[in-house]
C-alpha cells in the first residue's frame, strides 16, 4: 500500500532520464530540479499561488459545511416540525442521486448568475447543506445526547439557538472534527468541480495545477508533477495529525454509546 507513495517520493528526486526506474531510491540520478521547476508553476503562476487558492477554497468549504450541516442536523434531531420524517427521508434519498445528473442544470444556473470562473460555485453549495452524508452523521450523533439537557437549558431561559450553541456543539466536537477533516480532504482533492467552473490559471486549485504539468501535445514535466504531488499531500497529513485525537475520541465515544 505504501510502495506507490514511496516510489513517487523517490521519483520526485530523479532526473527525467531515470523517472520511470522501478526502484525507490534515486541513487546517482538524485536531483532537486523537480521541486525547483514545479514550484515555478505553470502559465506564469507559481505553485505557491495554487496552494493558497486551495487553502482558501478548502477553508471556506469547511466552515460553510460545518455551519450548514450542523444547523440542519439540529433541526432534524431536536425540532419537531411538520413532515419532519418525510423531509429526512427525501434528504437521504439524495444520496442515491448521481452528481452528474444535476451537473448541467447546475452549471446553467451558475452561469446565469455570473459565477463561472469564480470560487462561488465551489463554496455556496456548502452553505445550503448539500452534503447529506455529514448531516446524517451529525443527526445520529445529536440523537445520542440526552434531551434532559435541552429541558434543563430551557428552564434557564435558553431557546433553540442557546441550546445549539451552549449544549449541542460542545458535546459534539468529535463528530464536528470528523466532518471538518473529511470536508477538508474532499475539497482539497476535488478536481472535477474546479475543472468545470475555473478557467483562469490564477484561480486554479492544486489538482488543476497538477494536471497542467501533463501536456498531451508536448513534453510532460513528470519530475515536477511528482514533486508537487508530494507537497500537496502535506496539508492533508497535517490536518489528520492535528485532529487525530478527536477522531479517536469520536470512535471511542460512539462505541460506548452504541
Amino acid at each position: 500500500m505504501f510502495y506507490p507513495l514511496a516510489w513517487m517520493l523517490g521519483a520526485s528526486f530523479r532526473d527525467d532520464a531515470a523517472i520511470a526506474d522501478p526502484g525507490i531510491w534515486p541513487g546517482e540520478h538524485f536531483t532537486v530540479d523537480g521541486y525547483v521547476e514545479g514550484w515555478q508553476g505553470v502559465s506564469g503562476v507559481s505553485f505557491g499561488r495554487f496552494m493558497l487558492n486551495s487553502l482558501l477554497v478548502t477553508a471556506l468549504c469547511v466552515v460553510a459545511n460545518l455551519v450548514a450541516c450542523s444547523v440542519t442536523a439540529y433541526a432534524f434531531a431536536r425540532i419537531n416540525f411538520r413532515l419532519r420524517k418525510m423531509w429526512f427521508v427525501i434528504m437521504l434519498g439524495t444520496l442515491m442521486l448521481p452528481h452528474h445528473v444535476i451537473l448541467v442544470p447546475q452549471y446553467v444556473l451558475f452561469r446565469e448568475l455570473g459565477w463561472v470562473d469564480t470560487y462561488l460555485p465551489l463554496v455556496i453549495p456548502k452553505l445550503l447543506a448539500t452534503d447529506t452524508f455529514f448531516i446524517f452523521l451529525l443527526v445520529q450523533f445529536f440523537r445520542t445526547i440526552p434531551r434532559e439537557l435541552d429541558e434543563a437549558a430551557r428552564l434557564d431561559g435558553c431557546g433553540h439557538l442557546g441550546i445549539f450553541v451552549r449544549i449541542i456543539l460542545p458535546l459534539t466536537k468529535p463528530a464536528l472534527a470528523t466532518t471538518a477533516i473529511f470536508t477538508f480532504i474532499y475539497s482539497w482533492n476535488d478536481f472535477f468541480t474546479p475543472l468545470i467552473y475555473l478557467n483562469d490559471p490564477e484561480l486554479y486549485t492544486v489538482p488543476l495545477a497538477l494536471r497542467s504539468f501533463i501536456d498531451t501535445t508536448s513534453n510532460s514535466a513528470f519530475g515536477a508533477l511528482f514533486a508537487m504531488s508530494i507537497l500537496s499531500l502535506l496539508p492533508v497529513l497535517g490536518i489528520f495529525i492535528a485532529f487525530q485525537r478527536l477522531l479517536v475520541e469520536g470512535i471511542s465515544t460512539t462505541g460506548l454509546r452504541g
